[in-house]
This record gives C-alpha cells, structure tokens and sequence, in this order.
C-alpha cells in the first residue's frame, strides 16, 4: 500500500486528507492511502519516517513549512529561495522538498489581476507569505510586508493608514487570523478605506468566507479565498509523489 500524509500541527482543519480520500475514489486508485500526522515539533518528522516505511509523499502545514528543511536530505531550487516548503517526496529514504504553494498560488492569483492593481499589502511573514512574495516578485508586483511586530523591511499593522490603502490596492491575508474554528479573527486594518479597485485574497479557504473578506465584499472590493490554491496545490503534489 502507498502511503501519503500531512504533517503540522493542529491538523483539526485539515484538507488533505477529505480531498486525497475522495481523489482515491473517483480515480478508482485502490493502493493508497492518506493518514495524518499531527507532530508539534518539526523534529518528529523523523520519527515519522522511521514508523511509516511505505511513505511516498507528505504535504507540509503550519507551523512547520520552515523548520521542516533541516530534516531534508534535498530542497529544490525554488523552495530554498522561497525558504519555505509545504511538498515533500521520499524515495529510498531520501527526503526532497518543495514548495508547490507557489502553483496554487499564482495561477488561482493571476487571473484576477487588472491594470490598477500595481501594489501589494502581505499580512503576515510565516511560510505561507514567502511563497506569495515570491509570486509578486516573478509578477514584478511591488509588495509591503505588514507584521505585529516592525522590523527593517517591514511595517506594523499601526502604519496602514489611508495612504497605506490608497497605495495598495491588492491585499493579501496569509495569517491564520479567521480560519476556523476562530473564525471572529480578522487582521487588524482599516476596512472602511477599501474601495471597490481593491482585490483581496485570503489564503483561508474554512470559512469560505473569512471576516477579512467579508469586510471587503461589503466595501466592494473583488475577493477571493484560498479554495482553488489548495486545490492546485495538491494536485502538483500529487504529481511530484508519482513522478
């Protein structure tokens, strides 16, 4: 039997595992199976591997995109650049990494993008926003990081003002901030400043509709959420795993 999995942690949310379970059906695939594995530490990836021997592929969630790579034994090219992966195939005991939210990502992005929409506001710095900062930079989409905390190359949720809003009109949530089951969360910007120009993008997809993209739709803003990436996503990993 294949194996194939997802590690993070807390994995109550999860997608894979319907989405993989139902593929199975449909495609009359009958030697697989997706099982989860909710490790708090990145550092149980390696026990995983060991009590799991017929693993082929595991997809990689919060919080560990990140601390995940030192376990790797390879990471591909675009993966290191982006620092983050969310992919990882195991063939012969070799673990290779990959980041395929950038697939998702980008062609569920793109589509929606008009002339106006020339500057970017990403909320957030984790895993998830590296692969969405590297899609802007192939975009040759100039983007400003919002963080709780500032930093050098990085504003605080205190500096989006009006002008902030004026000069961004694309708005990206990669937080966890509203996903279920704390779905009252949203990011803490000034939502009756959006116009109807803005795009907002929510990597989310449980609740379908966060209250980040409520507060857009209401504003008339163009929405979306992180359905179709996910749904992208997975099948590039399905392909990595059976290449």
């Amino acid at each position: 039997m294949k194996q194939y999995g997802l590690i993070g942690y807390p994995l109550g949310h999860s997608f894979s595992k319907k989405y993989f379970e139902e593929k199975f059906i449909k495609e009359n695939i009958t030697n697989a199976s997706f099982q989860l594995f909710p490790i708090a530490n990145a550092n149980q990836f390696v026990q995983v591997l060991t009590d799991n021997k017929n693993l082929l592929g595991l997809a990689v969630t919060i919080p560990h995109k990140q601390a995940v790579m030192q376990y790797l034994q390879h990471i591909s090219k675009e993966a290191l650049e982006i620092g983050a992966v969310n992919c990882i195939s195991i063939n012969n005991n070799i673990a290779t990494g990959f980041n395929t939210d950038v697939v998702g990502f980008e062609q569920s992005f793109k589509p929606l993008l008009k002339e106006h929409h020339t500057h970017a506001l990403v909320l957030g710095t984790g895993g998830a926003s590296k692969a969405v900062q590297y899609v802007l930079k192939k975009l040759q989409i100039p983007f400003t990081l919002v963080s709780r905390i500032k930093n050098e190359n990085i504003i605080s949720y205190e500096d989006v003002d009006k002008n902030c809003i004026e000069q961004h009109s694309v708005i990206i949530n990669t937080t966890p901030l509203g996903m279920t089951p704390n779905e009252q969360g949203l990011p803490n910007i000034p939502y009756s400043l959006l116009t109807a120009k803005h795009l907002l993008y929510d990597l989310i997809y449980k609740p379908a509709k966060t209250q980040f993209l409520q507060k857009g739709e209401e504003q008339g803003c163009t929405i979306k959420n992180g359905f179709e990436m996910l749904i992208l996503q997975a099948e590039k990993n399905w392909e990595i795993w059976n290449q």
